[in-house]
């Protein structure tokens, strides 16, 4: 069994190695709980990786579960004191999505559909700052300043050497319309979008608005897939003041149907290129001298 520095891989594959010896040992989790007179919800958010596992859970379980293997109670004591570590953007202070930061640098694959902005591991860094600033006008400029660096350094995750990140996103048209920053910033970010969007591992589709109603209507949602894992994939729903796991498999497969529709309706890549080629015309200053010459696209 492997150990990954990250902590979020760490609870995450001790607690599903946990529930395998759990059921193995023909025990429920409410029989787990009353025989280590703990509460059974604190059993489940182990087994989901949710919480920390100190390494006195992880004896009190493989105790109980008759876990006689020398070596197998090693590497789950290792992975319980690598999940009590810090990720590396806790060092930019109270992040409060950093549960998902992990999840995503696990990855193997992330299906997206944004309705609203450009998803943050395809921000410029203007447009970064535009969309913190206008979604979080309480932040302090240090806070504003930390979340910017960190939306920033996850983007290297898509550019990891031989092995980036598969990475599919639906944008809903608006976010191609709505102007974040300024003309200038959105321009800059359109170029952006289509130069990502070359890229052999990274798929993105623009869905018009005359496509009507479709499944995405109730808001945004990722499908994250992990490789070298039995773990179901983890579906991720972002709210304001809180975000939402869904990893009940007939959910996952709901959405994974979800977006599957929404694929089909939106516009092929290639026409999504040209589709926000066009929209990047709009955003051009007609009276600047270097109007109708587009920059070259920005690296990654």
């Amino acid at each position: 069994m492997g150990v990954d520095t990250n902590p979020t891989v760490s609870r995450r594959r001790l607690g599903s190695e946990l529930r395998r010896l759990r059921k193995a040992s023909g025990l429920t989790t409410l029989q787990v709980a009353e025989q280590l007179l703990i509460s059974q919800p604190k059993i489940s958010l182990l087994e989901n990786g949710r919480r920390h596992i100190k390494p006195r859970d992880v004896r009190d379980l493989c105790r109980l579960y008759g876990v006689q293997h020398q070596q197998l109670l090693d590497d789950l004591m290792r992975l319980a004191r690598e999940s009590g570590r810090q990720g590396w953007w806790n060092s930019y202070g109270d992040i409060p999505y950093g549960a998902y930061i992990g999840l995503e640098a696990e990855a193997a694959a992330i299906r997206t559909y944004e309705p609203f902005v450009v998803p943050g591991l395809l921000q410029t860094p203007a447009y970064a700052r535009s969309v913190i600033a206008g979604t979080i006008p309480h932040a302090t400029a240090e806070q504003a300043a930390a979340r910017l660096q960190v939306r920033l350094r996850r983007q290297s995750r898509l550019a990891v050497p031989g092995a980036p990140m598969r990475l599919w996103v639906v944008l809903d048209e608006s976010v191609v319309r709505r102007v974040v920053g300024s003309r200038e910033v959105m321009r800059e970010q359109l170029e952006h979008l289509n130069h990502l969007g070359s890229q052999p591992h990274i798929t993105l589709q623009v869905l018009p608005h005359e496509a009507g109603a479709h499944p995405g209507v109730s808001g945004q949602f990722s499908l994250l897939e992990f490789a070298g894992t039995t773990d179901a994939s983890v579906v991720y729903l972002e709210r304001f003041t809180s975000d939402l796991y869904v990893e009940k498999r007939s959910d996952v497969r709901l959405y994974a149907d979800m977006y599957a529709h929404l694929q089909a309706r939106a516009l092929s890549p290639v026409s999504t290129r040209q589709f926000i080629a066009e929209a990047i015309k709009g955003y051009i200053d007609t009276e600047s001298p270097s109007a109708g010459c587009l920059l070259p696209a920005p690296h990654p």
